[in-house]
């Protein structure tokens, strides 16, 4: 790696050069008018270098779970002390200004996007462990709402993951392995494989490319190969599928190791009911498959210390749940009555979240001694669907068409159960969130519900599970687990259980180093 006193030289005379020159770039930010600012202190050690590509991070961006995940392995890796870790992200506007401030600008440089060139401004930051690089180009990246959806979003990540790999040679943190995440991050292996593979630095690098959700592919028209993505020719054959541009299926075949947020899962996209077209890719690349469970940052998901929470508890002491399940009742307008069980959705609204089976027996739940509390956004039909119902069953049900992270902590808190039905999930993070909380979760067996929740039996088990996809058989757990709530004894063992497993990061951060050294 350069001297600080010659990288500040180079990022000063870079910036110098391309605010002097015309170019093609579309658009600079106007974040990055400033003089370079001297360059941070960034501390070199001889350690496995891991570099991660993804599209969104919490706490910076998030509309997911892949943010939570980038949220909190890479600083799960770095905390274990034997990785040095990055990630890379795009600065989308939406990244709040309590931490920009505190950005330092790196450098700046023009990135090939087909036969285009378009502005990368570098941004650093230092956060609990963790190095983050900011790639900055508002054309880009300052769009209104969400951060997908837009009608060139090839382009856009295109741009991202070459300027990624030119971030790396450009600030020389050639990594060890470098980590991408689901079809917005593929084109980077591509590049690397591809195109970049003549340096030798490059070259070098082991790429691990991690599938969150296989139903989102990356796939576009035939003619954005070259015109758009510039990949070189010789990536053909791994790169088009179908006829289409298809990001994902390149990725699994050009990478060194695949890996998905479950070993369930692992097997499921074996199988074209889960793999969307995508099983005999998988099954040609399955011995380069691993399965590792996601987890969540378990200090973040405290109820002793959640700020969120009407009272804060523990699980030697639940009796800070009981003022939140009041203090809920009471927010909603649902009767304060300890002994009736609230049972929470907290969900994209969405048909494969397992939906239409709620859809199809939740009035037929409201007949019984119950409290439904629904919260998400999603399909109109679902949404139209859960504030009819409220509206029918005032008093035991109630539906907030909203994604709200105060109120969804209040809803953990509060609940007694939590319900995730899912038709397929890869992973989930929800039921693990419920169980810290206490909320007992009731899912299908899918995924990584079915490696993270067991059901009880008495002598075992974490929560309550039902297999095939069915209405009825959901109707029965569910109510299977009301009865088991009337019985205090057996619901405070339940709760206990599931408030004591573990699903923090330690022992999947393990596993990724394992599948580093690999």
């Amino acid at each position: 790696m350069a001297t600080k006193k010659e990288s500040t030289k180079k990022a000063v005379e870079t910036k110098t050069a391309n605010t002097t020159k015309k170019t093609t770039a579309t658009k600079k930010s106007t974040t990055t008018k400033a003089t370079a600012k001297k360059l941070p202190e960034i501390k070199v050690v001889d350690k496995k270098k891991v570099v991660f590509l993804a599209s969104e991070a919490a706490p910076f961006i998030a509309t997911g779970g892949l943010a939570d995940v980038i949220g909190s392995l890479p600083k799960a890796l770095a905390k274990r002390g034997n990785l040095d870790v990055s990630v890379i992200l795009p600065l989308y506007s939406g990244v709040s200004s309590e931490f920009r401030k505190d950005f330092k600008f790196l450098i700046s440089f023009n990135v090939s996007v087909g036969w285009r060139w378009q502005y990368a401004g570098i941004f650093y930051y230092e956060y609990q462990g963790v190095k983050f690089y900011f790639i900055d180009n508002e054309y880009y990246f300052k769009r209104e709402g969400n951060i997908y959806g837009f009608f060139d979003d090839g382009e856009r990540f295109a741009f991202f993951s070459r300027a990624a790999l030119d971030t790396i040679s450009r600030l020389d943190i050639y990594p060890d392995i470098l980590h991408c995440n689901d079809w917005q991050t593929a084109a980077s292996i591509v590049y690397l494989k591809g195109m970049y593979y003549g340096n030798e630095k490059f070259r070098k690098i082991k790429s691990v490319f991690t599938i969150h959700n296989i139903e989102y592919q990356g796939i576009f028209n035939m003619d954005t190969f070259a015109e758009l993505f510039g990949f070189s020719e010789n990536t053909r054959p791994f790169v088009e599928f179908n006829g289409s541009v298809n990001l994902m299926k390149a990725a699994i075949e050009m990478t060194d190791i695949v890996s998905t947020v479950s070993p369930s899962y692992a097997n499921e996209i074996k199988d074209s009911y889960f793999a969307h077209g995508l099983e005999n890719i998988i099954i040609r690349n399955e011995r380069k498959l691993h399965g590792i469970l996601n987890g969540i940052d378990v200090d973040y998901y405290n109820p002793e210390t959640d700020k969120f929470i009407f009272k804060n508890y523990s699980l030697d002491n639940l009796e800070g749940k009981k003022v939140c399940k009041a203090e809920l009742q009471k927010m909603l307008g649902l009767p304060q009555r300890e002994a009736v069980p609230i049972i929470a959705v907290i969900s994209r609204l969405v048909s494969h979240k397992g939906l239409d089976l709620v859809r199809a027996t939740l009035e037929e739940l409201l007949t019984g001694d119950v409290q439904v509390v629904i919260l998400g956004k999603g399909e109109i039909g679902y949404e139209n669907f859960f504030n009819h119902t409220a509206y029918c069953y005032q008093g035991k049900c109630v539906s907030i068409i909203a994604y709200n992270q105060d109120l969804s902590r209040k809803i953990y808190s509060g609940a007694d159960i939590f319900l995730m039905p899912s038709k397929m999930e890869p992973c989930g993070l929800s039921q693990m969130i419920a169980s810290r909380y206490g909320a007992v979760p009731i899912v299908r067996m899918t995924g990584g519900l079915n490696d993270s929740i067991k059901n009880y039996t008495g002598d075992s088990g974490n929560g309550f599970t039902f297999r095939d996809y069915n209405a009825h058989d959901m109707l029965f757990t569910i109510k299977n687990a009301v009865r088991t709530f009337a019985d205090k004894t057996t619901w405070a063992d339940v709760q206990k259980r599931a408030m004591e497993t573990d699903f923090s990061w330690n022992f999947q951060a393990e596993k990724y180093e394992e599948l580093y050294n690999k």
